[in-house]
């Protein structure tokens, strides 16, 4: 094996690396030289902050074809946003669906509001390609659900599912849907107009290549009272009141905002829109395809759901047959310097569908829209190598 050391970062579904320069640039550019709160004061400085803090909510609301700007919600994560989507519209013995892809972001809120609100889970099964079985999902209405949670895209797997489809029969059961969108968003078009989801909650950390510390919660209009404020405070408006503002986003959006981090997710937002996500799908999609053509040919290496035919997003799990996850994900990284995720990836019921919770779950290669073909050829060299060491 070669002792070359370079870096090759493949675990962007973890967290986008790296990110645009113009990130890197406006963050430390708001730390050096701007470095007030948002929404805390009528200086040039302070309108300067809020307008660049709105230019991100509006480039998110065009991003997911949401109308009203107002109804993205900045949080501190996805884990956050989907808190407050879940701890804020479910009540009392309310039943909620969802499926045995979820992130513990989902699976664990709604464990603990089965505790505090006697909230019932009903998980729908999988189909034979890692998506949801919609007979599973029509059967499943019955007692009505209030709420359909689904993830878009597997992070273990990277499948899509299909959204259009689950809306429509959560809606006609009279459900609303609950979209974690944090595998889709920023590497396929997600439109809250075109699939009629009611939230959609995501990280800006990931495919929207903003810093760590930002996520969003983006509301369906005409939904804002179906939503209960799990946290109070300071919002710099009607400060003479001692009851939360009703109005959006301020209700929402107590305390000082990561300022720094919305500087710069919106300058990777802009990113975004110049390169164009049609761009960023397409080369993802060359890069994934290129390195599940090229691990047929190794004979010790398991790919979780490869077919061509499948809709998915830059991410794919693998096992080799003589190491275990953990043990191959060190080896890429010590001798090739090729960074992966190994485990169980926050997923435990997606491993247990696909058969690999008890092995430890598996390796995941995800890629970004600076990943290069080279690089993708080189680890399939490594994989290559280790695997015939083995």
């Amino acid at each position: 094996m070669t002792e070359e050391r370079r870096r090759i970062y493949l675990d962007n579904a973890a967290t986008s690396y790296p990110k645009p320069d113009s990130v890197y640039e406006v963050v430390d550019d708001y730390q050096r030289n701007l470095g007030g709160a948002v929404g805390r004061g009528t200086t040039q400085t302070g309108s300067l902050i809020q307008k660049n803090v709105d230019r991100a909510r509006n480039r998110f609301a065009r991003l997911i074809d949401l109308p009203n700007p107002e109804n993205v919600i900045f949080t501190s994560n996805g884990t956050d946003s989907l808190n407050l989507a879940l701890h804020g519209f479910l009540k009392q013995n309310d039943h909620v669906v969802t499926t045995c892809w979820e992130h513990n972001s989902v699976l664990r809120p709604l464990q603990f509001l089965s505790q505090q609100k006697e909230v019932s889970t009903t998980f729908v099964d999988s189909d034979d390609v890692g998506g949801i079985d919609l007979d599973s999902l029509k059967k499943a209405m019955e007692p009505q659900p209030s709420l359909v949670c689904v993830t878009h895209a597997s992070n273990v797997t990277g499948v899509i599912q299909p959204i259009n489809e689950i809306v429509e029969i959560a809606h006609e059961a009279g459900a609303k849907v609950l979209l974690d969108a944090a595998q889709s968003i920023g590497h396929v078009p997600v439109s809250m107009k075109e699939t009629g989801v009611d939230f959609l909650a995501c990280p800006g950390h990931k495919g929207l290549l903003g810093p760590l510390g930002t996520g969003l919660l983006a509301i369906r209009p005409g939904l804002k009272e179906d939503l209960l404020s799990i946290r109070q405070g300071g919002t710099g408006t009607t400060s003479e009141l001692e009851t939360q503002p009703d109005t959006l986003p301020e209700k929402f959006e107590s305390g000082n905002h990561n300022a720094p981090g919305l500087f710069g997710l919106e300058a990777a937002l802009q990113w975004l829109e110049e390169k164009t996500l049609q761009e960023v799908q397409r080369h993802e999609a060359e890069l994934t395809r290129q390195f599940i053509d090229g691990l047929q040919s190794l004979r010790e290496i398991e790919c979780y759901f490869p077919e061509e035919s499948i809709k998915r997003v830059g991410v794919v799990s693998l096992n080799a047959t003589r190491l275990e996850p953990q043990v191959l994900a060190s080896l890429l990284d010590e001798h090739f310097g090729i960074e992966t995720r190994a485990g169980l990836h926050c997923s435990p019921r997606a491993h247990a569908a696909i058969g690999t919770k008890e092995r430890g779950g598996t390796v995941r290669f995800s890629f970004g829209p600076f990943t290069t073909p080279e690089e993708i050829d080189f680890t399939l060299e490594a994989l290559g190598q280790i695997t015939s060491a083995f």
